[in-house]
């Protein structure tokens, strides 16, 4: 459906409020917009002939161009956005090592018995664990999921805002997640392995919910990194 000039005018307006462009460049772009497209009215096009189909883009880039739009850092708002993406293949990183520690695909495991002269006798029985392959083949999966997933929910939370430095943090994130993710894995793996010797038994109570904290922190910081790093100059803090 064709926008009327009017519509229009009202949505390329509220593009440019939520971009943060001032109010008086707001006034001057929208009286500008308003005549362009009334005479393109009266020349028998219609919005749609004169702007394209997709008005809020239009909006954005006409804004980007006169250097109008405000770059914010939006740190906060792209690590929330990396941890959210990271949380689920975390948890199935931490699933996958609990199958694997505890044994249940196999491994060694004992019994004791009585026996007829009042004794006990203990049995070792040692069988493949099966759930160690499966261990390094799934932290590979939860990686590839993790790298895709991550990378959608930055670039999603940056196009909901409108952010002009969306594309080149998208693109500083792909190269950066191959070194942020493996960089969180071991981080998990050390926090495993120091609750296996120093906390002993209660270690899964120490592991799970110190080493989804550190790999999610992790990835978190990182992403907080890149779009530092990817970011244009600031010309608004936010």
């Amino acid at each position: 459906m064709t926008p009327t000039v009017e519509e229009a005018v009202h949505q390329a307006r509220e593009t440019w409020r939520r971009l943060g462009v001032e109010q008086d460049a707001v006034e001057e772009m929208t009286e500008e917009l308003a005549a362009d497209l009334t005479a393109a009215a009266f020349d028998g096009q219609s919005v749609t002939d004169y702007l394209g189909k997709d008005v809020e883009a239009i909006a954005v880039s006409w804004a980007a161009e006169r250097g109008l739009v405000p770059v914010r850092r939006r740190l906060k708002e792209t690590a929330v956005a990396a941890a959210m993406g990271a949380t689920v293949p975390a948890l199935a990183a931490l699933g996958i090592w609990w199958v694997s520690w505890s044994g249940l695909l196999g491994g060694t495991t004992e019994s004791t018995t009585a026996t007829a002269g009042g004794g006990v006798l203990w049995e070792v029985y040692k069988s493949p664990n099966l759930g160690v392959p499966l261990m390094w083949v799934g932290w590979v999966a939860c990686l590839l999921a993790a790298f895709f997933l991550i990378r959608r929910t930055v670039a999603a939370e940056l196009e909901r805002t409108l952010d002009p430095a969306r594309k080149a943090t998208t693109r500083a994130m792909t190269k950066a997640l191959p070194l942020i993710l493996p960089a969180a894995a071991v981080l998990g793996g050390a926090i495993g392995l120091f609750g296996a010797y120093a906390v002993g038994y209660f270690q899964l109570l120490f592991t799970v919910p110190i080493a989804l904290a550190g790999m999610i922190g992790a990835v978190a910081a990182g992403a907080a990194w890149v779009r530092h790093r990817a970011c244009p100059p600031v010309t608004v803090t936010g």
